[in-house]
């Protein structure tokens, strides 16, 4: 079957369709905070060239938005590298449970799996297959997902890179992008627990906010990820 025809055939799939349906959704708030990024990205002094490789390379905004003001303050490498791994720790609990549906996949595949997915991916991942068992229409709903979200986020990262010098400041673009990041957010909050690990996360990070080189984010991530741990330890011996 030619490359064409696949492409179609997967088009036309009920679990793709599903997938990309349910991305739809919160498109509009991950556009808008793909913008702001790409525009933080070249006000924080990147050139052109480094901020469109950074979106493709990185693909990861929160990991952006939070690495490009210690970019810009020539903070150390050792902090930059901290505080980006510190904000991209939960990517390893949701590698431990797409574990469970990928495992039996080649290693390339799930290598681009792993870099193609985001927070969103997956929630609606888990929320559609529940049981953590590799089972038929994962791999096609979970692409689905991905030529909804990737496609935006490159989309509206690359227009913030070309516009940046453009647009106004006035506009508060970047309280757009907040509101945006929220809503996502809201999104991931689907039981009491994360609810307490966020307000864990907002206080710490407004009480240390006066600390240099934004260090507030990584004492808000050490917080809440140990507050997380204990109420989670709490609830697994109940």
């Amino acid at each position: 079957m030619s490359l064409l025809k696949r492409l179609r055939a997967l088009a036309a799939d009920p679990d793709f369709r599903s997938g990309a349906r349910d991305m739809a959704s919160p498109s509009l708030g991950l556009a808008a905070w793909g913008l702001v990024t790409g525009v933080t990205m070249v006000k924080s002094g990147l050139s052109l060239q480094l901020a469109m490789g950074m979106s493709l390379l990185v693909f990861a905004g929160s990991a952006q938005l939070t690495a490009l003001p210690l970019i810009a303050s020539g903070a150390p490498l050792w902090v930059l590298l901290a505080t980006a791994f510190c904000v991209n720790l939960r990517f390893v609990i949701f590698s431990a449970q797409w574990r469970n549906y990928w495992s039996h996949l080649p290693l390339r595949r799930r290598l681009l799996n792993g870099y193609l997915s985001a927070d969103l991916n997956f929630v609606y991942f888990v929320k559609r297959y529940p049981d953590a068992v590799p089972a038929p229409g994962q791999q096609r709903y979970f692409w689905g997902g991905v030529a909804v979200n990737w496609p935006t986020w490159q989309v509206a990262s690359f227009t913030g890179i070309l516009l940046a010098d453009r647009i106004p400041p006035h506009w508060g673009i970047g309280f757009a992008g907040v509101l945006a990041l929220l809503g996502l957010s809201y999104a991931l909050l689907a039981e009491k627990l994360l609810w307490w690990v966020a307000i864990t996360a907002g206080a710490v990070s407004i009480a240390t906010y006066s600390l240099p080189l934004k260090l507030n984010i990584l004492c808000a991530i050490v917080a809440a990820g140990a507050v997380g741990w204990w109420l989670d330890s709490r609830k697994a011996a109940r």
